[in-house]
C-alpha cells in the first residue's frame, strides 16, 4: 500500500476521497498517527496489494455493457443445465407475483420500521412473518428475520449459552451443514466456548449413544433434519438422549409442509434458512434466516420483533417490541450484533408462503419428496453407483460411486447435468461421496436425462481405464 499515491496530497489521483488533503492532515493528528497506511497496519502484508489494479478503459458506456453481456454470457444458467444441486439452496419454482409484488415502491424500498404510525404496512408484513414461522415450526415467538441460516444457528448457540451459568460446551451433529458448522466456529472461536460434534450412524441419523455422552455437561444441542446428508432424524429419539435446551436447524424449509415441526417434539429453538420460500438461488445468496423459540425465551431472543396491539382509536395496529432501538445501533448494549433483519426477502417468503398455503407447500414437499425417490431409484439403477443410506430421507441423498466423484461432476456438466455436490471434501470418510437433489422442478424426462447421462460418463471412465 505505500507504493500508492499518497491522499493526503492535493495531486493525488485519489480525488473520490471526498476530504481535502489539510482535512485528512487535521484528522490524522486528532488520533495520532503520521499516515492513512497507518490505519491499516492489522492487515497482514501479504495480503496487501502493492499496485493498482490492472481494470481495463477507460471505455464508453457502449463498450462497457459489451463486456458486461460477455461476462454474463459465461454463467451457467437452469437454461443451459439441469440441475440435480441441492446442499444447503433449492431450486423451488417461483410463482410469479412474488417478484411482481416486489416491485412495488412500498416494499421495494421499505426502511427499518423505528416509525410505526407511518410504517404499518412494512410492520404488518413482518408480523405475518412471524406468524408463518410460529405455525411452521410449532413454537411460540419468532424475530423479524436474521441474515441466513448459518448466522441464525450461531445466534441459536449464543441464546442457548446465555440460559446457563458456567457451563461451556455445545454439541453439535456433524450432519449439520458443514458451512454452518464453520460459521459457528468462527463466531464463537474467541468466547471460551468447546464445540463438541457427533457423527452418524450406519442409517445417517445422529449416534444417540454418542449423542448421550457428549451432551452430558453441556448447555445446548443443535441437530439438523432433514440433515445435510438428506436424512430425516428422529426428534423424538434426541429428546430422550437429552435434557438440554435443543436446537433445531431446517436448512431446507420446504420440508415444513409434510414433516411434523419441531416444536411438537419438545425442541426449544428452531433455526434455518428461508430460501426455499420464493427465492431463486443466485450465485449465492441473498438468503434469509429465521429464528422461532417457545415463549419463555423471547427476551432473549435477538434481532427485530414485531408485536399487535390497538391504537388510540381501538384500531388493530403493529410496533416493534420487547427490544429497545439501542439493541440494533448500540454495539455494548446489543443482545446480538446481528439485528439487521432481510426485510425483502422476508416480504418474499410471507408472498410465498401466502399463495401456496398449508395445501399448497404440502403439494410442494411431496412432489420434491417423489421426485427425489425417482432419481435414487434411477441412479442406483446404473452400475457402479449405490445408496448410502436408506430412509428415511425428504429430497435429497447421497450416492456413493466407484470412482471419484469430481471428474464425474465435470463429465456430467458436459452432458448438460449439474450432477450435484462432491462430499469429499466436507465427508472424506464417506469416501467417493455425492450428494444429490430433485425438487418439483424436475421431471421425469430430466432425472432419465441424468441417468443416461451417468451410465455414459461411468461406461466411458471404465474404457478410459
Amino acid at each position: 500500500m505505500s507504493n500508492l499515491p499518497d491522499p493526503t496530497d492535493s495531486t493525488s489521483s485519489h480525488r473520490y476521497i471526498p476530504n481535502a488533503g489539510e482535512d485528512i492532515r487535521e484528522m490524522l493528528d486528532v488520533i495520532g498517527v503520521d499516515t492513512i497506511d497507518r490505519l491499516f497496519d492489522t492487515i497482514p502484508n501479504d495480503v496487501k496489494l502493492e499496485r493498482l489494479l490492472n481494470v481495463p478503459g477507460p471505455w464508453s458506456e457502449i463498450e462497457t455493457r459489451r463486456w458486461f453481456r460477455g461476462l454474463a454470457a459465461r454463467n451457467v444458467t437452469a437454461a443451459d443445465h439441469v440441475s440435480f444441486l441441492g446442499g444447503g439452496a433449492y431450486a423451488h419454482y417461483q410463482p410469479a407475483m412474488i417478484d411482481q409484488l416486489l416491485t412495488r415502491s412500498e416494499f421495494l424500498t421499505a426502511y427499518t420500521p423505528y416509525q410505526p404510525e407511518v410504517s404499518q404496512g412494512t410492520l404488518q408484513s413482518i408480523f405475518e412473518y412471524q406468524t408463518h414461522q410460529c405455525l411452521l415450526t410449532g413454537l411460540d415467538v419468532a424475530n423479524a428475520s436474521l441474515y441466513d441460516g448459518s448466522t441464525a444457528l450461531c445466534e441459536a448457540v449464543l441464546l442457548a449459552e446465555r440460559l446457563t451459568k458456567g457451563k461451556k460446551k455445545v454439541v453439535l451433529a456433524k450432519s449439520i451443514h458443514p458451512h454452518y458448522l464453520q460459521t459457528v466456529r468462527t463466531y464463537i472461536q474467541n468466547l471460551g466456548i468447546e464445540i463438541v460434534e457427533v457423527g452418524w450412524g450406519a442409517d445417517g441419523r445422529i449416534d444417540l449413544e454418542e449423542l448421550k455422552a457428549a451432551s452430558a455437561d453441556a448447555f445446548g444441542v443443535a441437530v439438523q433434519s432433514p440433515n445435510f446428508l438428506g436424512v430425516i432424524e428422529d426428534y423424538d429419539a434426541i429428546g430422550r438422549a437429552t435434557d438440554i435446551t435443543r436446537i433445531a436447524v431446517v436448512a431446507e424449509a420446504t420440508s415444513f409442509g409434510i414433516l411434523t415441526p419441531p416444536g411438537q417434539h419438545g425442541f426449544d429453538i428452531c433455526v434455518g434458512e428461508g430460501q426455499a420460500w420464493g427465492i431463486a438461488p443466485q450465485f449465492g445468496g441473498p438468503y434469509v434466516g429465521f429464528m422461532v423459540v417457545r415463549d419463555h425465551l423471547k427476551r432473549h431472543m435477538p434481532g427485530r420483533l414485531v408485536g399487535e396491539t390497538v391504537d388510540v382509536d381501538g384500531k388493530r395496529a403493529y410496533v416493534l417490541t420487547l427490544a429497545t432501538r439501542e439493541q440494533h445501533i448500540r454495539r455494548g448494549k446489543a443482545t446480538s450484533n446481528i439485528c439487521t433483519n432481510q426485510g425483502l426477502l422476508v416480504t418474499a417468503a410471507t408472498i410465498y408462503l401466502s399463495l401456496l398455503g398449508p395445501e399448497g407447500l404440502a403439494r410442494v414437499a411431496n412432489e420434491s419428496h417423489k421426485r427425489a425417490n425417482e432419481l435414487v431409484g434411477a441412479l442406483t439403477r446404473v452400475k457402479g453407483v449405490k445408496l448410502a443410506f436408506e430412509k428415511p430421507r425428504f429430497h435429497e441423498a447421497v450416492l456413493l460411486l466407484d470412482r471419484p466423484v469430481a471428474p464425474v461432476i465435470a463429465e456430467l456438466a458436459r452432458h448438460g447435468i449439474i450432477g450435484g455436490y462432491d462430499l469429499s471434501t466436507d465427508y472424506p470418510e464417506l469416501g467417493n461421496a455425492l450428494l444429490v437433489c430433485a425438487t418439483e422442478t424436475r421431471t421425469a424426462e430430466d432425472i432419465q436425462k441424468y441417468a443416461n447421462a451417468l451410465t455414459e460418463t461411468l461406461k466411458a471412465a471404465v474404457r478410459a481405464a
